[in-house]
């Protein structure tokens, strides 16, 4: 017995698999919500044609994600929170860790300077690492994780990406 179908399988195949071992061991489904009886011809039939709709109703909605998502990647919108340095901000951060003292030695620590500009310490460290690759060749593997590559995006890449 179980309240709602699409709590009980993934899949209209899972489904079906799961009423056929049930019924081998003479074991009837009863869904209570949708008034569904597996003992009963009409029940069974009534079960499939459930699990084929629950399962259009997911198809539907991981494609409406996925459409989502490429309309976004169109807009240059790639979700997640937004920076919390600006590039002139990470940029003067990088000039201050940079700084030594008259021995030689850092400045200024990183807990000091993530003080400074009110963000945590790895946000700090995040941008000093990045600072390091803008010397890079502009396509060298490193440098293309600090922006997005300008090519066009298709349902299909943003279909890859998802799985």
């Amino acid at each position: 017995m179980v309240t709602k179908l699409d709590r009980l399988g993934r899949s209209l195949e899972h489904l079906i698999d799961l009423s056929k071992g049930l019924q081998a061991r003479s074991v009837d489904l009863v869904v209570l919500d949708q008034g569904i009886d597996t003992s009963t011809a009409i029940g069974r039939m009534f079960f499939q044609i459930l699990g084929a709709i629950a399962e259009f109703e997911h198809a539907l909605m991981s494609e409406r994600t996925i459409d989502g998502l490429a309309a976004a990647w169109a807009r240059a919108r790639t979700g997640g929170q937004k920076p919390k340095l600006t590039s002139r901000q990470a940029r003067i951060a990088q000039e201050v860790y940079d700084e030594t003292g008259p021995d030689g030695k850092r400045r200024y620590t990183v807990t000091q300077i993530a003080a400074e500009f009110g963000v945590t310490r790895p946000t700090i460290y995040r941008h000093l690492a990045a600072g390091h690759h803008s010397e890079q060749a502009p396509n060298s593997p490193s440098s293309r994780t600090l922006r997005r590559p300008a090519r066009m995006l298709t349902v299909a890449s943003i279909r890859n990406r998802v799985r």
